[in-house]
């Protein structure tokens, strides 16, 4: 059943469009960076290393964004299109009670439509990965660390995290909806309130009942500024955000402001992988939770779902 999901869905039109639209997203990245590739090895090293591969997936002059900023809004998307009509549209076509007329569990065919796109994504993305390691090597001949390695890896699997997490929700709409459009609709709706609407209604609320912080103490600064960055912390976009901006950049040393006190005698160097992924787990751990809530809501409800109507 993966085996058919794949082959169903590499050769359809949707699935063309959007690799067509995360690949040409990556070259434009790609090219923005390497142009500007000069400023970003001219300036501090980390830890004596020069990091290229890193400030190439970082890297930008402005006119724009980075890969990774590129993908909390297209990552979405992907998850979004290859999900919302998952199930609804097998039964609206008439081929989902033909299905399971065969000697299939209902698991298995829920699984086969969650773990074919997720196997499509981690491929696309390893390799976007490959190309611009190697890209990197022919046009700089700079060789990669395996620091980079482990970062970029990192990287990858946090991305195809983030897009397993939009793909088990529209297959959760697709599960509760009889209609596909409504299903797409529905997940749009979602991504667009958390990516635009979801920050205003923050900034809303903390203006309404929390005090105005050119008046609070360091100690009130600081909690006030916890607040606003857990209620932020919500959205899926900001928990891959700072998730992959702490992976990608070994400087960044915390995710919250920093007291006098906390940076007093703190040595400025970069942080090394384990402890950046320490500081980005709750991101993924946060991530990974709704994943799973998304899906298991799904199963529950295809389970008891009638399909013969």
């Amino acid at each position: 059943m993966v085996r058919k999901e794949i082959g169903d869905l590499v050769r359809s039109w949707r699935f063309i469009v959007l690799l067509a639209l995360i690949v040409l997203t990556f070259i434009g990245s790609m090219y923005v960076s390497l142009a500007n590739l000069k400023t970003a090895v001219t300036g501090p090293m980390e830890e004596g290393r020069l990091l290229l591969y890193l400030k190439i997936l970082t890297t930008t002059d402005g006119s724009l964004p980075s890969f990774h900023i590129f993908m909390s809004f297209l990552g979405a998307i992907l998850g979004i299109g290859l999900g919302f009509d998952a199930v609804n549209a097998e039964q609206q076509n008439g081929t989902l009670i033909r299905l399971l007329a065969q000697p299939v569990y209902r698991d298995n065919l829920l699984l086969a439509k969650f773990i074919s796109p997720v196997i499509v994504i981690t491929t696309l993305f390893l390799s976007l990965s490959l190309l611009m390691i190697g890209g990197g090597l022919i046009i700089t001949g700079v060789f990669v660390e395996w620091v980079e390695v482990l970062r970029i890896l990192a990287f990858v699997l946090l991305t195809v995290l983030y897009v397993s997490f939009w793909l088990s929700l529209s297959i959760l709409l697709s599960v509760r909806f009889k209609q596909a459009t409504t299903s797409a609709l529905t997940a749009i709706g979602v991504w667009l309130f958390f990516t635009i609407f979801y920050k205003i209604m923050v900034n809303m609320v903390v203006k309404a009942f929390l005090p105005d912080p050119a008046f609070l103490s360091q100690g009130d600064a600081l909690y006030y500024n916890d607040i606003i960055l857990n209620l932020l912390r919500i959205s899926p976009g900001q928990l891959y955000a700072d998730a992959t901006t702490v992976l990608l950049l070994p400087s960044v040393r915390s995710l919250g402001p920093l007291t006098m006190e906390q940076m007093a005698g703190a040595i400025p160097t970069p942080l090394s992988f384990r402890e950046s992924v320490l500081i980005a787990w709750p991101q993924i751990t946060g991530l990974l939770a709704a994943t799973v809530l998304c899906f298991a809501l799904s199963y529950y409800w295809f389970m008891r779902r009638e399909i013969r109507g």
